[in-house]
């Protein structure tokens, strides 16, 4: 699942998980264990990529924050995906 928020807030969740956790900058996140690249983590700050909800969850429990005071919508992983063989198809 993927983790939606309005625009704008997705940056602000992580500068306030960033502060919480007393790190310098984004990238600091990157030192408590993630398997996530930089570029990765700069596009979720850049709000390019949604958010996986398991790294979402992760952020909440090591910053200490409730996930339910944010308001996000939790999509599928398939959101945005285009049916394969669509084009392809002669009927």
């Amino acid at each position: 699942m993927r983790v939606k928020f309005k625009s704008g807030e997705q940056r602000k969740f992580l500068n306030l998980v960033v502060s919480k956790l007393n790190c310098v900058s984004v990238r600091g996140i990157l030192q408590f264990g993630f398997d996530i690249s930089y570029s990765s983590l700069k596009n979720y700050y850049t709000e390019r990529r949604l958010l996986p909800k398991s790294f979402f969850d992760d952020l909440c429990h090591l910053s200490k924050l409730n996930p339910k005071s944010f308001n996000v919508k939790y999509l599928q992983d398939n959101w945005g995906r285009v049916k394969g063989g669509k084009k392809g198809r002669i009927s």
